[in-house]
């Protein structure tokens, strides 16, 4: 969950970006989850512990990031991509194990994808320095998940939480219980955020026409 927010220093221009430690532990996510999925049909306890390693560590390398005031626009990106790539291979393993809810996975790795996207999209047209600046969202919603960390990472672990649960075949219980609602309210929280990074859109493109008339 790195934060994208660049504080430059001159520690961080003399240490390549490409090292730097949040960096190093995207790294790590990335070879955990290519390790999960490769045994994802073989050895579904090994699938969950490297799944939810990789997940560990997406809190790490924020953590870590602010820690060593090793802040990076590379960084941030990587962290996108890595979620976002996680959750469609996750999404896409449940297609095979239940295909007659195929449609829903889809559906909810179409919502993840564009969501993020169009997000990701509004901030550069913004010309905010990271897609998490909801400071001045009209929508409650997001400035409540973007901008209080227990919130968010409630969303994000019940999501997960759930996701595994049906992947596994299993059902946690009172945990499943507590993160399902977490899991909802992430989902509601793509559905708002791809209207709002809509909305952004539009209005750049109505003040760019708008310019050129005049």
């Amino acid at each position: 969950m790195e934060d994208s927010t660049i504080e430059d220093s001159p520690k961080q221009r003399n240490w390549p970006i490409y090292l730097y430690i949040p960096n190093i532990i995207g790294y790590a996510r990335i070879i955990a989850n290519v390790a999960a999925f490769g045994v994802a049909f073989t050895n579904k306890k090994l699938f969950a512990i490297l799944y939810f390693a990789s997940f560990v560590c997406d809190e790490l390398d924020g953590r870590f990031a602010r820690m060593f005031n090793q802040k990076s626009t590379f960084g941030a990106v990587l962290d996108m991509v890595t979620d976002r790539v996680s959750t469609a291979a996750l999404l896409v393993l449940l297609t095979h194990f239940y295909k007659s809810h195929y449609g829903l996975f889809l559906g909810l790795l179409a919502l993840d994808i564009s969501s993020h996207w169009l997000q990701m999209f509004s901030t550069h047209l913004s010309s905010k320095a990271s897609h998490k600046d909801m400071g001045d969202s009209k929508s409650t919603l997001l400035r409540l998940y973007y901008q209080h960390r227990y919130f968010m990472g409630y969303c994000a672990i019940g999501a997960e939480v759930a996701r595994h649960a049906v992947a596994e075949r299993t059902v946690y219980g009172i945990v499943l219980v507590i993160a399902l609602p977490g899991c909802a309210i992430k989902q509601l929280v793509n559905l708002v955020q791809m209207k709002t990074a809509a909305d952004v859109c539009v209005r750049y493109d109505t003040h760019r026409y708008s310019s050129k008339s005049q």
